[in-house]
C-alpha cells in the first residue's frame, strides 16, 4: 500500500529542501498541496499517512488575510486527533501549537540567519532529535513564536526564542527552526519580495552577506539532521500505518 505524505506549501519558495530526498529514499509518496492557489483542493484525511506543514511569512494571527488558514487548524486538529504523524516546520510548527490550542505572538526579537539551539532535557530518547547535541547552529526566519502546547514536550529552546521544538504526545512535532535549508534555498529566499521587505525594514540589524558568508559552514551539519529528522519521521509514518492494520 502507498502511502501519502501531505506536504502544506504556504509560498512557492519554501519548500522541502533536503527533507525530499530522505522522505522519498523511505517510500512516502508526496503530495504537494499549495494553499497560496485559490484552488487547491484539500484531500480526506482518510488517504493520507502523514502531514508535513512547511514555513511562510504570514502569522497565524493574520487569518483574516489568508482564509486558507482556518481551513488548516481545522486539517491539523483533525489528523492529530486521528493519532497521524505530523511535522510542522516554522509557520507549520506554529500552526500545529495554535491548532493544540496554544497562543502565537510576536517573539520579542527576529530571527534570521543562523544561531545557537540548545537541546532541552525532553529530547533525551526522542527518536527525531537523538543525534542533536546540546548545542546546535540552524538556520532560522521568523519573528512569532508560539506558547508550549498543553501536554507537549519541550525539545529545544534557543537563547532569544524559547520554543524552539516540541512533541505532542508520539505522533506530532513541531520545529521553529529550518533544517531544510540549501545554498539555493536561501539564496531564493533572500531574493523572495517579502523577505526582501522584511530585512530592509530591520535597517542593517541582519546583515544578508553575513549569513551568506556563514552558510558554507554550517549547511553540512544542518544536511545531516535534516536527514535524521526525515528517516526518522517517514519510521513514525511507517508504523502508524502498521498499527492501524494490526
Amino acid at each position: 500500500m502507498t502511502a501519502t505524505l501531505l506536504v502544506i506549501q504556504h509560498v512557492p519558495h519554501e519548500r522541502l529542501g533536503t527533507l525530499e530526498e530522505p522522505l522519498r529514499r523511505a517510500g512516502l509518496a508526496l503530495a504537494p498541496l499549495p494553499v497560496y492557489e485559490p484552488r487547491a483542493a484539500w484531500p480526506r484525511l482518510e488517504g493520507i499517512a502523514g502531514v508535513v506543514s512547511m514555513g511562510g511569512p504570514m502569522s497565524v494571527y493574520e487569518q483574516a488575510a489568508h482564509p486558507w488558514m482556518k481551513r488548516e487548524l481545522a486539517f491539523l486538529r483533525e489528523a492529530v486527533g486521528r493519532g497521524l504523524p505530523i511535522l510542522g516546520v516554522c509557520l507549520g510548527a506554529q500552526l500545529l501549537a495554535a491548532a493544540l490550542d496554544a497562543a502565537v505572538t510576536k517573539n520579542p526579537q527576529k530571527e534570521i540567519g543562523w544561531y545557537p539551539l540548545m537541546r532541552e532535557p525532553g529530547a533525551d530518547g526522542d527518536p527525531l532529535v537523538a543525534p542533536f547535541g546540546q548545542t546546535e547552529t540552524v538556520f532560522q526566519w521568523h519573528g512569532d513564536t508560539f506558547a508550549l502546547p498543553e501536554g507537549a514536550v519541550r525539545l529545544a529552546s534557543s537563547p532569544l526564542c524559547r520554543e524552539q521544538a516540541f512533541r505532542y504526545r508520539d505522533h506530532a512535532y513541531g520545529l521553529q527552526f529550518h533544517l531544510e535549508m540549501t545554498e539555493p534555498l536561501i539564496r531564493a529566499w533572500m531574493r523572495a519580495p517579502a523577505n526582501r521587505a522584511e530585512l530592509a525594514s530591520l535597517r542593517g540589524a541582519i546583515d544578508p552577506m553575513a549569513i551568506r558568508r556563514q552558510s558554507p559552514r554550517h549547511l553540512p551539519r544542518l544536511r545531516e539532521l535534516a536527514e535524521h529528522v526525515a528517516t526518522a519521521f517517514s519510521q513514525r509514518v511507517r508504523g502508524a500505518i502498521d498499527a492501524r492494520r494490526a
